[in-house]
C-alpha cells in the first residue's frame, strides 16, 4: 500500500498488512496497550463541557439579582451602608447556592453519560471479544451486524447484504449498500461504499471491518472538532416552571406596586418603602424553581441508574409519571431470556424431551437438525475454560450452540468443514435466516425460522433418512406440533436444509424440513408483582411479541396480563391504519396480547394509542423496533440484548432488560413530579404569605412591620434548604395507586391554587396574630417586630410538615420520614438563632433579645398554624 493512499483505494488485504493485523485472527493482545498509548482512546468530544465559571456567571443573569443589585445601589445612595452590604451578602449566598445545585446537576448528568458507554465486538488473538468501544485501536477487526452503531471508521474486509444508515454524516436518508470492492480515484464520503464510519448504523446484514481510524481522527471526530459549544434545550417541565415564574413575577410586581403606594399614603418614608417593595418582590418570586427542579430530576435519574435504568433525557423523567400504557416485548423483558432447548420434534413426529445431556437419536433428522443449529448461526461460545461457557450473540443462537455441544457436535470442526459463502440474515418480516456453505463436492443450504414461514419454502421432509414430498396434510401436522409446543409455553423454531451440486440463486427455496425445537424461557420471578402494581396504578399492559400466539397467551396467563378468555390479536389481524375502522381501533386499544406482530404494526399500534391521548412507553431491542421506540412517548431499549440503534433513539435503557425496572422508573417519575409540585406549593405559599403580611401592615399602617433585609433573610432561610429537602423525598405509598397525571394539565390546578392562598392566609394570620397579641401586652414596637419576624420564620419552617398527604397520619408520612426535611429545618433554625448571638447580624436585621413571652407567642402561633392547616386537610377543604 503506497504512502498517502486513501484506504478506500487499497485492497483490504493491503490495509490489514499496513496496520499489522490479520482479518482472520485480529490483533495480538500484547499490542493493544502500545496502540492505545499511540492513538489514544476512541472517544470524540464536541468541545462542550461543564465550565464552573460559566455556571457561576449564569447565576447572576437573573431579573431577581438585578432587583437586589438595584436595592443595594439605592441603599448606598441613601448611605444605608449596613443594608447595602447585607443585600450584597444575600446576592452572594443565593449565587453560591444556585452554583452548587447546578454544578451538582451537571456532574450527575456527566456520571450518567459514562454509564451509557458503547460496547463493541472485536477479533483479538483469533477469539471474538466484547470490549468497550473506547478501547478500540487502529488494526482491530470489528464485527458488526444489523442494529449496531459502527464504533470506529474502517475498511470492509467482508460484507453480507450490508446496508448502512449514514444520514448523520452525509444527510442521505436512504440506507447505503456496502461492499468490499476497491474504489478508484478521489471518492466523496457518501460514495465510499467499501468503508464504514463511526456513529452510523447498520440497517441490514453483517460485516467484518478493519479499523483504520479512531476518536477525533474519524469522520465523526472531524465534525465534532468544529462544534465549540451547544446550548442545551430546557425540558418541558423547566419551560413550564420558567413561564410560571415569569407570570408570577408580573402578578407580584403589580401587588408590590399597590403595597408601595399604600405605604406612601400612610406616610412611610419613600426610601424605606422602595427597599421594602424591592425586597418583597424578590421574596415573592421563587427564582430557584428551575434550578431546584433540574436537581430533583437529575437526582431521580441517578437513583434510576442505580436500579438498572439509564434515562438519557431529563424530559423523559417527567413523561414517565404520565405513562398510561406500557407496550412490552416478551422475551427477556417479561421472561428470563435464558433460552434452553427442552424439546425436539423430529419426523415422523416424535417429540423428545431434552435433559442436561441429550441422548443421540437413531434418526438422520437428528444429525441434520444439529448441523443446521451450528451452521445457520452467528453466535459463538467459548467452551475452552472449565467454568460455564460464555456465549456472545443472540441468546437463542447461543442456546443452540450449547445444545449442539451437549449432543456431541463439534461446532468448530463443522464450521471449518463447511465454509460459509453467503447469508440471508433474519428479517422481522420474513422470520427466516438462511446460509449457504461450501462443502466437498458441492454446497449446503441451512435455514431456521418460524414454522409457518419456513414451511412455505419447504417442498420435502426428511423421512427415514431420505427426502420425501411434503404434502399438505403433513404441513398441517407440523403446524399442529408447533401449536402443541407453544401451548406448553415453549418457543418453537423450525429447521430445514438442502444439499446441491450448484451454487443456488435463491437460498430459502426447495428446502427439506428436518424438525422442530422448543425453547423454554420462563417468566421472571419479579414480573407478576410488577404487573399487579401497574394495574393498581391504572396503567394498561400490552404484550407485543413475534412469538407464536399460543406461547404469548401462555406467558400472559402466567403473569395475569389481560383476561384469561381474551383473544390474542395476531399480525394477520392488523391491517394498515389507513383502512382501520373506529371499531377496530377500539379493539386494539382494549387488547392485551399481540403475537406475530411486525415492527410496522408496532408503530401503527403506538399511533392508534396516541390518537386516544394515551402516553405510551414502548420497549424494543431490534433495529426494526427503532421507529416504534422513536414514535412512542417513552422509548425503552434493552441494555443487554438491545441493538445500538434502539439504544440511540430510546429515551431509556434497561441495563438488566427487566420489566420490573420499567415499573420502578414509572414510580420514580411519579415521585419526582409530585416532589416538584410539592416544593412549588411550599415556596408559593411561603412567599405569598410574605406578600399578605406586608400588604396588611402597609394598608392598615400597623405599628409593627418587616424591614427589607428581614424579608430577604426569611426568603433565604425558607426558600432553599426546605424546598431542596422536599425535592428529594421518597414519595408516599399511594403514588402507584393513583391514575397517571394528564400532561396537558397545568402544574397547579384550581384546587391547589386555592389551597396555596389558604396556606398563605393561615401563615400570615398566625404571624400577624402573634405580633398583635404582643402589642396588646404593652410591648414596644421593636419587640413586636421581633415576634412578627420569628413567628413568620417558624410558621414557614413548620409548613414543610403540611406538605404530607392529607390521608397520611401526621407522624407517619413521607415528609415526616424524610431525614433531609429535619436536617433542613434544624439548619435553617440554627442560622435563624445566630441572628440573636452574632452582633453584626443582629444590627443588620434589627433583631433584639427575646423575652419568654416573645418565644411563647412565636412558638405557640406557629404550631397553631400547623394545627389549623392539618384540620383543614383532614376536612378535605385543601390538598
Amino acid at each position: 500500500m503506497a504512502e498517502n493512499t486513501p484506504v478506500y483505494n487499497a485492497e483490504s488485504t493491503a490495509v490489514a498488512r499496513e496496520l499489522g493485523t490479520d482479518t482472520a485472527k485480529g490483533l495480538a493482545a500484547d499490542r493493544i496497550t502500545e496502540l492505545l498509548e499511540k492513538h489514544g482512546k476512541n472517544v470524540t468530544s464536541s468541545g462542550t463541557r461543564v465550565r464552573p465559571f460559566l455556571i457561576l456567571l449564569n447565576q447572576l443573569k437573573s431579573p431577581v439579582v438585578y432587583l437586589l443589585a438595584g436595592a443595594a445601589g439605592l441603599s448606598f445612595f441613601f448611605k444605608e451602608y449596613a443594608d447595602a452590604v447585607a443585600i450584597l451578602v444575600v446576592i452572594a449566598v443565593n449565587t453560591i447556592i444556585g452554583f452548587i445545585m447546578e454544578w451538582q446537576a451537571a456532574r450527575s448528568m456527566e456520571a450518567l453519560s459514562k454509564m451509557t458507554q458503547q460496547q463493541a465486538r472485536v477479533l483479538r488473538d483469533g477469539k471474538v471479544q466484547e470490549i468497550s468501544a473506547d478501547d478500540i485501536v487502529p488494526g482491530d477487526i470489528l464485527l458488526v451486524e444489523a442494529g449496531d452503531m459502527v464504533p470506529a471508521d474502517g475498511r470492509l474486509a467482508e460484507a453480507t447484504q450490508l446496508q448502512a444508515d449514514e444520514s448523520a454524516l452525509t444527510g442521505e436518508s436512504v440506507p447505503v449498500d456496502k461492499n468490499t470492492d476497491t474504489l478508484q480515484g478521489d471518492v466523496p464520503l457518501a460514495e465510499r461504499h467499501n468503508m464504514l464510519f463511526k456513529g452510523t448504523f447498520i440497517r441490514k446484514g453483517n460485516a467484518r471491518l478493519i479499523c483504520t481510524t479512531t476518536g477525533m481522527n474519524t469522520e465523526l471526530g472531524a465534525i465534532a472538532s468544529m462544534v465549540q459549544s451547544a446550548k442545551k434545550a430546557a425540558t418541558p417541565l423547566e419551560k413550564k416552571l420558567d413561564n410560571f415564574s415569569k407570570r408570577l413575577m408580573g402578578i407580584t410586581l403589580v401587588i408590590v406596586a399597590i403595597i408601595f403606594i399604600a405605604g406612601l399614603l400612610n406616610k412611610v418614608p419613600v426610601q424605606e418603602m422602595l427597599e421594602t417593595s424591592i425586597a418583597l418582590a424578590v421574596a415573592a418570586i421563587p427564582e430557584g424553581l428551575p434550578i431546584v427542579a433540574t436537581l430533583a430530576l437529575a437526582r431521580g435519574m441517578m437513583l434510576m441508574a442505580r436500579r438498572n435504568v439509564i434515562v438519557k433525557k431529563l424530559s423523559a423523567v417527567e413523561t414517565l409519571g404520565s405513562v398510561t400504557v406500557i407496550c412490552t416485548d416478551k422475551t427477556g423483558t417479561l421472561t428470563e431470556n435464558r433460552m434452553d432447548v427442552t424439546a425436539v420434534n423430529l419426523p415422523p413426529g416424535e417429540e423428545i424431551a431434552i435433559q442436561d445431556k441429550p441422548e443421540k437419536q437413531d434418526n438422520a433428522a437428528w444429525d441434520s437438525l444439529l448441523k443446521v443449529a451450528v451452521l445457520c448461526n452467528n453466535a459463538s461460545v467459548d467452551t475452552s475454560k472449565e467454568e460455564a461457557a460464555k456465549g456472545i450473540g443472540d441468546p437463542l443462537e447461543v442456546s443452540l450452540l450449547e445444545f449442539a455441544a451437549k449432543a456431541g457436535a463439534n461446532a468448530e470442526e463443522w464450521r471449518k468443514q463447511y465454509s460459509r459463502v453467503k447469508e440471508m440474515p433474519f428479517d422481522s418480516d420474513v422470520k427466516i435466516m438462511s446460509t449457504l456453505q461450501r462443502k466437498e463436492g458441492g454446497f449446503i443450504i441451512t435455514a431456521k425460522g418460524a414454522t409457518e414461514n419456513l414451511l412455505e419454502h419447504c417442498t420435502q421432509i426428511l423421512q427415514d433418512g431420505q427426502p420425501a414430498p411434503l404434502e399438505e396434510g403433513e404441513r398441517k401436522k407440523w403446524l399442529d406440533h408447533t401449536e402443541a409446543l407453544a401451548a406448553k409455553g415453549l418457543k418453537p423454531l423450525a429447521f430445514a436444509l438442502r444439499e446441491t451440486d450448484q451454487e443456488p440463486q435463491q437460498l430459502a427455496e426447495e428446502l427439506v424440513f428436518v424438525g422442530l425445537a422448543g425453547f423454554l424461557d420462563p417468566p421472571r420471578e419479579d414480573v407478576k408483582q410488577a404487573i399487579a402494581e401497574c394495574h393498581h396504578a391504572h396503567i394498561q399492559i400490552m404484550m407485543l411479541t413475534g412469538d407464536h400466539p399460543a406461547t404469548a397467551l401462555n406467558i400472559a396467563g402466567q403473569l395475569d396480563i389481560g383476561e384469561q378468555e381474551e383473544k390474542v390479536i395476531t399480525g394477520k389481524d392488523m391491517p394498515d391504519t389507513e383502512g382501520l375502522s373506529n371499531e377496530q381501533k377500539t379493539t386494539w386499544r382494549k387488547a392485551s396480547v399481540f403475537a406475530r406482530v411486525s415492527p410496522k404494526q408496532k408503530l401503527d399500534l403506538v399511533s392508534v394509542l396516541q390518537e386516544n391521548h394515551d402516553i405510551v412507553a414502548m420497549t424494543g431491542d431490534g433495529v426494526n423496533d427503532a421507529p416504534a421506540l422513536k414514535k412512542a412517548d417513552i422509548g425503552i431499549a434493552m441494555g443487554i440484548r438491545g441493538t445500538q440503534v434502539t439504544q440511540e433513539v430510546a429515551d431509556m435503557i434497561l441495563k438488566d432488560d427487566a420489566f420490573s425496572s420499567i415499573v420502578d422508573a414509572v414510580k420514580q417519575g411519579r415521585i419526582i413530579f409530585d416532589n416538584i409540585r410539592l416544593f412549588v406549593i411550599f415556596l408559593l405559599s411561603c412567599n405569598l404569605s410574605e406578600l399578605l403580611v406586608i400588604g396588611v401592615c402597609a394598608a392598615f399602617n400597623l405599628p409593627f412591620q418587616l424591614f427589607a433585609l428581614q424579608i430577604l433573610f426569611i426568603n433565604l432561610i425558607t426558600d432553599v434548604l426546605p424546598a431542596l429537602a422536599l425535592g428529594v423525598a421518597d414519595g408516599n405509598a399511594e403514588v402507584m395507586k393513583k391514575k397517571p397525571k394528564d400532561p396537558r394539565q397545568p402544574l397547579l390546578d384550581k384546587r391547589r391554587w386555592i389551597s396555596i392562598w389558604i396556606y398563605s392566609a393561615v401563615i400570615a394570620a398566625a404571624s400577624l396574630g402573634a405580633a398583635w397579641v404582643g402589642e396588646l401586652q404593652g410591648e414596644a414596637s421593636a419587640a413586636s417586630n421581633n415576634t412578627f419576624f420569628f413567628t413568620l420564620i417558624f410558621c414557614q419552617l413548620l409548613h414543610v410538615l403540611n406538605m404530607a398527604s392529607a390521608k397520611a397520619s401526621f407522624f407517619n408520612n413521607e415528609v415526616f420520614r424524610n431525614r433531609y426535611v429535619w436536617l433542613a429545618m434544624l439548619s435553617s433554625l440554627g442560622i435563624t438563632l445566630l441572628t440573636l448571638v452574632v452582633p453584626a447580624l443582629s444590627r443588620a436585621l434589627r433583631v433584639e433579645s427575646m423575652t419568654q413571652l416573645d418565644w411563647f407567642l412565636a412558638s405557640g402561633f406557629s404550631i397553631g398554624s400547623v394545627l389549623v392547616i392539618r384540620i383543614l386537610k383532614k376536612l378535605n377543604l385543601i390538598v
